[in-house]
């Protein structure tokens, strides 16, 4: 597929200044004074939907913020108001102390693909020059920090909303209905927000790698193949409390060992598995004191992979292992599943005008983290670009991303719209 993308360089570059300027922008509406924090259906969440209502009327767009808290932006093509939407985006939300681009590059970066490629009449008005509409959305919820579930917004787009959801608390005690009501929206018109189908073309969504294979290769962009299945547990280890100086070692049934053992069996597993990572990111011993031998210890466990069936493979793998640590220590052990999502594969078309539109020889990555795309295939074909992450570090203050690169990714991202455009006359 050739360019068909006829811009000035310039222009691409000015665009690319406007998403970085705007990255500061947003990094600026916080709740934290030393940080970037903004959860879902807070007074930050409301102040940036507002930004990106304004921004999108700047282009000529009609907006609406949906029964979930997403701002959504519209353009359609003249004469055909009800025309199925090409949808762009990602969120707007963060993690606590977060940096400025995971999730709002991508939101800023489908705004000025819009502003290249709209068409505007000699009366001043915008529509879509193809037979579908352009819509941005600006997920509202896709880190699930508040109430601890991810992909809130863009599950409510895809008709997934899961009625127990409503009694989810944040660390106040507030519970997510509560919470609807106090941002202004309506729980009982949640279904609202869903989409059908036949109203979409497809999803195509840009985000930094949260990982640090393009910088190695020295590339600027990818295509992104899938994105990973996830499983998440909490895992409990049983001894037995006792004085730690009065018991020997002999006698000591020690929950935290047991769990650090197998914090380490984790990692040495997922280590020989190919595309799997598993992370304990919490622990916690108890009864807690400084002289007592811990009798109980929790800890998480986060396993993804490209494929579910390798993933579930390595927890079947982990599980034995754990038996075998629990048993020579003594100690028993459980585990409830926490959350459970299937990997999610690009549709081949989104991929071929992605891979298309960076151009030249484009690798594929296959996407370790969850994004809106997971919820949005229910409904739609994906398709998601990468943009290369200095070091890989993301969730962080230090997450980074160049102007270059993203201006190489809005070029790309337009070339694979453009693309799609020539596939669906």
């Amino acid at each position: 597929m050739k360019t068909r993308l006829q811009v000035e360089p310039e222009r691409i570059a000015a665009a690319a200044r406007r998403v970085m300027g705007r990255c500061e922008e947003l990094a600026r509406v916080s709740s934290m004074t030393d940080g970037i924090e903004r959860v879902y259906l807070s007074p930050e969440h409301a102040r940036v939907n507002r930004l990106a209502a304004e921004w999108m009327r700047e282009l000529g767009m009609s907006t609406r913020q949906d029964a979930a808290g997403n701002q959504v932006g519209r353009l359609a093509p003249a004469g055909d108001r009800d025309a199925p939407a090409l949808l762009m985006g990602s969120h707007l939300d963060t993690v606590p102390d977060a940096g400025r681009f995971d999730g709002i590059v991508g939101v800023l970066m489908a705004l000025e693909v819009v502003r290249l490629l709209r068409r505007v009449d000699d009366e001043g008005m915008a529509s879509s020059p193809f037979p579908f509409a352009l819509e941005v959305i600006a997920f509202s919820d896709e880190e699930g920090t508040r109430f601890g579930k991810a992909l809130l917004g863009s599950s409510a787009v895809a008709g997934q909303w899961d009625p127990a959801w409503w009694d989810l608390t944040d660390a106040d005690g507030s519970t997510l209905r509560e919470a609807f009501r106090e941002f202004g929206l309506d729980p009982g018109r949640i279904g609202e927000a869903a989409r059908r189908p036949d109203q979409l073309v497809g999803y195509l969504e840009a985000h930094i790698e949260q990982g640090p294979e393009l910088d190695r290769a020295g590339l600027s962009l990818a295509a992104v193949s899938s994105i990973a299945s996830a499983r998440r547990f909490q895992l409990v280890v049983e001894g037995e409390a006792r004085h730690a100086g009065g018991t020997p070692y002999d006698m000591r049934r020690d929950a935290l060992l047991g769990a650090s053992e197998a914090a380490l069996a984790v990692e040495r597993i997922c280590r020989a598995e190919h595309h799997i990572v598993g992370t304990v990111g919490q622990l916690e011993a108890f009864p807690g004191a400084v002289n007592v031998v811990p009798g109980e210890a929790v800890f998480s466990l986060d396993l993804r992979g490209e494929f579910d069936e390798t993933r579930d493979h390595t927890w079947d793998r982990i599980s034995a292992e754990l038996d075998a640590i629990m048993g020579r220590r003594g100690l028993r052990w459980r585990s409830r599943e926490v959350h459970s999502a299937p990997a999610v594969f690009c549709e081949p078309l989104l991929q071929d005008v992605v891979r298309a539109g960076i151009g030249g020889e484009a690798p594929t990555l296959f996407s370790r983290a969850g994004h809106d795309a997971m919820a949005i295939g229910a409904i739609t074909g994906v398709g998601m670009l990468f943009l290369r992450n200095p070091d890989g570090i993301s969730h962080h203050p230090d997450e980074a991303v160049s102007s270059a690169d993203v201006a190489a990714g809005i070029r790309a991202l337009a070339e694979a719209v453009l693309g799609l455009g020539a596939e669906r006359r």
